[in-house]
Parts: structure tokens; C-alpha cells; sequence
């Protein structure tokens, strides 16, 4: 009998102390102007909010990494990375740094890393990465237009848009947001002819200027006409000519 007793009171003991604990660590990091510093920690994923709980900093491993957050709300988005996302005094996504690699089941190197700023409301207007897929590298900075309203009429029709073919897509696209989206203007950087160039597109993506520097040395400037024909091209030995 005394020996159940001393058990019950053990138990009820033991349990009093962990809530006890467990109140003291919940209160303690609550408390405001507290800091906590560590010397290594393991995480999966960081969320940095605003007192009012609004997201503004993501940093994540691939698995848990979210998908697109718009005005505080998740939208599913198969992206197949790590890295930080940033989210505007809203709550919207407004640009990231994301990276990933690895060998395919070919054993080609299939690697990227992607920093970029997004328009209010939509997608990317300037990049800055690098890209190795089958062989193929390029790597650069790219500006980029997009639609002038928001991409919030696409979010909540993405599973119409999926199951339309891509130019039924890109149509029905610009009917929700009112023009084209990721319409390249401008290229600095290295393409995948190890060319190192300067491409200047106009406001439908066609490319009309070009300096270039092939990888044997060679230079040259052309301008492009609205059908990608070169109707000009200086090089060196024109120029030495005149």
C-alpha cells in the first residue's frame, strides 16, 4: 500500500514538474524582447513574420518548401527546390534566391540557380542565374516584362489553365491579366554556344540588337528586323575597311 502511494505521488510529481517546464520554455520565448543564440542549428524551414503575423521571409529545403503565397494564401506550385522567398508588406511573393542539382538518371549534371525580383502581383522582372541541363549551360542576367494587372485571376483559374495546350494557354493567359507574361527585353551573359552577348529584344520578345563575342573570339553587331532577319552586321574587318 505505501508503495502505490509513493508511486501515485511519483507520478503526479513528475507530471507537475514537466508541465511546470513546459509553461516556463512556452512564457520564456513568447516574452517580447527576448533573444535566444545558438552556435549550430538544424532546421528544415525558417518563416520570418511581422508582429502581425504577416510572411515576409521563407527559408526553406527542397521538401518543404512552399508553394505560391499570395496575399497570405498558399497556391500548390511544383517547384523542385531550395533556397529563400520574399513576400512584400502583403504577403504576396516578391522575388527569391533558389538553387538545386544533381545527375539525371543519364548521369548528366542537371544544376540552376535563380535570384530575381518580381513585379507587384506577378511574376519576375529581373534575374540574375545560371543553368546546366544535357549538357547546356548559359548563364546571365535577363529583364523581363509582364502584364500590367494582376496574376491573382490566373491563380484562380489554374486548373483550367493546365489543361489547356500551351497556346490556348498563353491565350487565355493574356485574357486574365491582360497581356503576355515573361516577355524577355534584355540579355547579358553567356549562352549555350559559350557566346558571351548583349541581346536587346522589343516589346513582343523579338531579338533586333545583338553584340556578341563567339567563343573563338570572334565579334560582331547585328541588328534584326521584325522577322529575326540580320539586315545589318558590323564586324572588325568592316569596320577596318572603311
Amino acid at each position: 500500500m505505501e508503495q502505490r502511494t509513493a508511486m501515485r505521488w511519483l507520478l503526479a510529481y513528475s507530471g507537475a514538474l514537466t508541465v511546470a517546464v513546459c509553461a516556463f520554455l512556452l512564457t520564456g520565448a513568447a516574452a517580447p524582447g527576448k533573444r535566444a543564440s545558438f552556435e549550430e542549428i538544424d532546421v528544415q524551414r525558417i518563416n520570418v513574420r511581422e508582429p502581425d503575423g504577416t510572411l515576409r521571409l521563407v527559408v526553406s529545403n527542397r521538401t518543404r518548401f512552399p508553394g505560391l503565397i499570395f496575399r497570405g494564401k498558399e497556391h500548390r506550385h511544383p517547384r523542385e527546390v531550395a533556397g529563400m522567398l520574399f513576400y512584400n508588406d502583403e504577403g504576396t511573393e516578391n522575388g527569391g534566391l533558389v538553387f538545386g542539382g544533381s545527375r539525371g538518371p543519364d548521369g548528366k549534371p542537371r544544376a540552376g540557380g535563380h535570384f530575381s525580383f518580381d513585379q507587384y502581383e506577378q511574376d519576375q522582372v529581373a534575374t540574375f542565374g545560371q543553368y546546366e541541363r544535357d549538357g547546356i549551360r548559359w548563364a546571365g542576367v535577363t529583364v523581363l516584362d509582364q502584364p500590367d494587372g494582376s496574376s491573382e485571376p490566373m491563380l484562380e483559374n489554374l486548373e483550367e489553365l493546365n489543361a489547356l495546350p500551351p497556346d490556348e494557354r498563353q491565350k487565355r493567359q493574356v485574357e486574365l491579366t491582360g497581356g503576355p507574361a515573361n516577355v524577355a527585353r534584355v540579355f547579358l551573359g553567356k549562352d549555350h554556344e559559350r557566346s558571351s552577348l548583349l541581346s536587346l529584344r522589343d516589346a513582343e520578345g523579338r531579338v533586333r540588337l545583338l553584340l556578341r563575342v563567339a567563343a573563338d573570339g570572334a565579334a560582331a553587331v547585328e541588328f534584326l528586323d521584325e522577322a529575326g532577319k540580320v539586315v545589318r552586321r558590323l564586324a572588325p574587318e568592316d569596320i577596318s575597311a572603311q
